[in-house]
């Protein structure tokens, strides 16, 4: 699989400079995990899930979320662990299926071991589990599990902790359960893909729900903890993980509160009128700017609900090719020992060892997402993706 793989191969010569690379769910876990983009959740008792994995994966959607926890009834998690095994099962004997990476929801330790055994043979499909309301406590239980499960079925599994609980959100007691966390998932460092943030349960300890003309980050008490986070956790010294960005709830609303965010003039193309027009009916202006926001603070992918939300998400992904010049001319070896110099595109000042981890994480993003052409912006990569 690759990002924009879906769209045609003529048409992504034009869009890129590099073009996105190829990934399995077996390469490298630093490549998996800046990879992961827009992971798209869905229910685990949807009855035609297997179609509906095929169908996502058709349209550029390369994660994927299958929810038995909170987007579900508690009195259906029994029918949906057996729909996943039967629709494991049909997605299995689709020939020539290419599935995204599959990950499973799960609520308790004991259902990991248990639908691994259930799904037999099939469980080669599966990437992992997402692990909810982590914290050392409850996560090491979790983490011991999957490692017995990986084990006993000999195939490579990771886990992503969803960090939730309102032991992060309460000032009194944040650091301490931070550092909690980070011994868990240190020991487990080999097997802990990402970190993804629940927004939405934060929110919900003090009775508070976004608006769609804000983000995340305009709600401060969630923006105080997305900063904690990033701060103990997702360090570029090489003990940080990768933390992926809060879901965007919304998909459609009657009417605006705010005047729309969207700027006018990158849209003054071809399609570009409709489009953004497009874009702010549907709200999505709003989510264009919180996934700015997130990456510009160190988070990397997206939760998303739904279909609509990830090409915005892996668009804006991509790397412009001045950014990719900048960090290749800040890693060039014959520059290691440091110093300042102007940019390629003469707007900047390239400060080389305050710049280097910057670099880096650059041009692993445009490994996995590409690099634009000079003259493509957000616009031509959102409308090349959108079906005609």
């Amino acid at each position: 699989m690759r990002h924009f793989g879906h769209i045609a191969p003529e048409v992504r010569q034009r869009l890129f400079h590099q073009e996105p690379c190829a990934f399995t769910a077996g390469s490298p876990p630093r490549l998996l995990s800046a990879a992961l983009g827009a992971t798209l959740y869905s229910p685990a008792t949807r009855p035609r899930l297997a179609d509906d994995i095929v169908k996502q994966a058709a349209g550029g959607v390369v994660s994927m979320v299958l929810c038995l926890e909170d987007s579900i009834a508690d009195a259906d998690v029994g029918a949906g662990e057996e729909n996943l095994v039967r629709q494991f099962a049909a997605l299995a004997a689709r020939p020539g299926a290419e599935p995204p990476l599959l990950f499973i929801r799960v609520r308790t330790p004991e259902q990991i071991p248990d639908l691994v055994r259930r799904l037999g043979p099939t469980v080669r499909l599966l990437t992992g589990f997402v692990l909810p309301k982590f914290t050392e406590e409850r996560g090491i239980p979790f983490l011991e599990a999957l490692t017995d499960a990986e084990k006993a079925c000999g195939h490579r599994l990771f886990a992503m902790p969803v960090l939730e609980s309102p032991e992060l959100l309460y000032r009194e007691s944040r650091v301490e359960a931070l550092e909690g966390i980070f011994r868990a998932v240190d020991k487990y460092r080999d097997r802990v893909l990402a970190l993804r943030l629940g927004v939405t349960d934060f929110c919900s300890s003090y009775g508070l729900r976004r608006a769609p003309d804000m983000t995340a980050y305009d709600v401060q008490i969630v923006a105080s903890v997305i900063a904690d986070v990033v701060n103990m956790l997702g360090r570029a010294d090489g003990s940080g993980f990768t933390v992926t960005g809060p879901v965007w709830e919304y998909f459609r609303v009657p009417e605006r509160m705010f005047k729309p965010q969207l700027r006018q003039s990158p849209f003054l193309q071809v399609r570009a009128v409709e489009l953004r027009e497009k874009l702010i009916e549907h709200a999505m202006d709003g989510l264009l700017r919180e996934i700015s926001l997130d990456q510009a603070n160190g988070l990397l992918g997206k939760t998303c609900i739904h279909p609509s939300h990830v090409l915005p998400v892996h668009a804006l992904s991509v790397v412009s090719h001045e950014e990719f010049s900048d960090a290749q001319d800040i890693l060039r070896p014959e520059r290691g020992g440091g110093g300042v110099l102007r940019s390629a595109y003469t707007n900047k000042m390239n400060e080389v060892k305050p710049h280097r981890a910057w670099a880096e994480r650059t041009l692993l993003r445009a490994e996995v997402f590409g690099v634009a052409n000079e003259d493509v912006g957000f616009v031509d990569l959102l409308a090349a993706g959108i079906p005609g």
